[in-house]
């Protein structure tokens, strides 16, 4: 197999973790807003936990983003 079509396969496996946080993301706005909709005064005590999960999927996605430009433009 030659270097640069083993670098474009690895470039896009890493960038699969991109799909799972738009999954994600979708998973945990839907399930809040569900969940506030039917107790509106329990959501804004469930809303550090809302941006907390965000920030942790988001960072997934944008690491598997680096990961998949640093194989592509590093090595």
């Amino acid at each position: 197999m030659d270097a640069s079509a083993a670098k474009l396969i690895g470039a896009g496996i890493a960038s699969l973790p991109l799909a799972g946080a738009g999954i994600g993301l979708g998973l945990i706005f839907g399930n809040f807003l569900a969940g506030a909709f039917r107790n509106p005064s329990a959501a804004a005590g469930n809303q550090q936990t809302l941006l907390l999960a965000f920030a942790l999927t988001e960072f997934t996605g944008l690491l598997g983003f680096v990961i998949a430009m640093l194989i592509l433009f590093v090595f």
